[in-house]
């Protein structure tokens, strides 16, 4: 039997012909050989915000009983591959279609394989990525994140990269033959086959045990019995009395204690509290009200309540006072206003850094024709 799933998580708006290109060849390898498969949205019906994670899945069988046992969960949950399309996803990921912050090798079977596109080492994402209780494999695709999305499609072959990998991680569900022959017939592009054929050689996995990854407990919760379940949908609203005051007299707005957005986040604002002006332009104009004032009337973003969105940034009317910096660079969501209150020179020489040598990230398309603007920009 050679039943399987992949799990394909992906930026909302950003990456979802991406992740559509990679479940449909899937499917079509899959059929190459006899077997049948679906591919699906699983989250397709939840507000794809920009940047927020959602979920493709592909899932291909022998037989069409057991393909239809796999589609009766709520979401195939002992997936053979999880293809996280940005590596700071790896980090772990909230939707709109879950509740509370899931570790991106959740819903990965034991022995698995954790597909990533990257430019960074295993060793640095596998520090951010959650614990888990069987081993897996982790597998590099080397490339930055590739926005392939509704209103712009940026053909740099990352689709067809990702499933000449798919090939050599999961040779079970098919072979590397079929998906060269399903990837010639859908896009009939010989460049995109070598493409996948090249990428199906260079792919290696390493094993990663239980005892490597960040050691954070994810948010969990139980779900009711029907006995405790009331009647009716309930939705509690928020305890306004959390709200209000800080510690050392500053004003912290009132959150929900667990949804936090930054899994949404690929970058994020670090600020110059030195050039601050106190003009309350980002604490009014933020999108998710992520800025805490501090007692010395300064503006610190919340790290775990900031979507990255660089409203801030834009905003600003101060040069380099709110920069936007890519994700990767940090590994903690600490506030800046603490780290610069606790040692200014410190912190001065940190942001110079932060701001200065860290790679080059967008938030992704802005309007057609940006993908063959910034071709022509690298290659003048």
């Amino acid at each position: 039997m050679s039943t399987g799933s992949v799990e394909v998580i992906y930026r909302g708006i950003y990456q979802k012909t991406l992740a559509k290109n990679i479940c449909r060849g899937v499917v079509f390898a899959a059929r190459k050989e006899g077997k049948i498969g679906i591919a699906f949205g699983r989250y397709s019906d939840s507000p794809e915000r920009n940047g927020i994670p959602a979920k493709q899945f592909a899932v291909v069988a022998d037989e069409q009983e057991e393909l239809e046992e796999y589609l009766s969960r709520y979401e195939p949950d002992n997936n053979d591959v999880t293809i996280a399309c940005d590596d700071t996803l790896c980090k772990g990921v909230e939707s709109w279609a879950w509740y509370g912050l899931q570790p991106i090798n959740k819903l990965l079977g034991e022995n698995g394989t954790l597909l990533v596109t990257s430019t960074q080492s295993p060793n640095k994402l596998i520090n951010f990525i959650h614990r888990k209780a069987s081993p897996y494999d982790l597998a590099l695709v080397r490339s930055e994140a590739s926005f392939s999305g509704l209103w712009v499609y940026k053909d740099d072959h990352t689709d067809v990269r990702l499933l000449g990998a798919l090939a050599k991680v999961a040779p079970h569900m098919f072979s590397i033959d079929s998906m060269l022959a399903a990837i010639k017939e859908q896009f009939k592009d010989d460049l995109k086959v070598t493409s996948a054929k090249k990428s199906y050689d260079d792919t290696e996995a390493q094993p990663v045990s239980t005892e490597q990854g960040n050691e954070e407990v994810p948010y969990s919760f139980e779900l009711p019995g029907w006995k405790e379940m009331e009647e009716g949908i309930v939705i509690r609203g928020m305890d306004m009395s959390k709200g209000g005051t800080g510690k050392d007299g500053s004003y912290v707005p009132v959150r929900n204690e667990v949804f936090k957005k930054f899994s949404t986040r690929t970058m994020r604002p670090v600020i110059n509290f030195e050039t601050c002006t106190k003009c309350t332009l980002c604490w009014l104009n933020c999108p998710d009200t992520c800025f805490d004032v501090t007692a010395d009337g300064l503006y610190d973003a919340n790290m775990e309540a900031c979507c990255g969105c660089g409203v801030c940034e834009a905003v600003c009317p101060v040069k380099e006072c709110v920069t936007m910096v890519n994700e990767e660079a940090f590994d903690d969501n600490d506030s800046q206003w603490a780290m610069w209150t606790k040692d200014k020179d410190g912190y001065g020489k940190w942001l110079a850094e932060k701001i200065a040598n860290q790679p080059a990230r967008s938030h992704g398309f802005h309007h057609i024709g940006q993908y063959e603007e910034d071709i022509a920009n690298d290659s003048a």
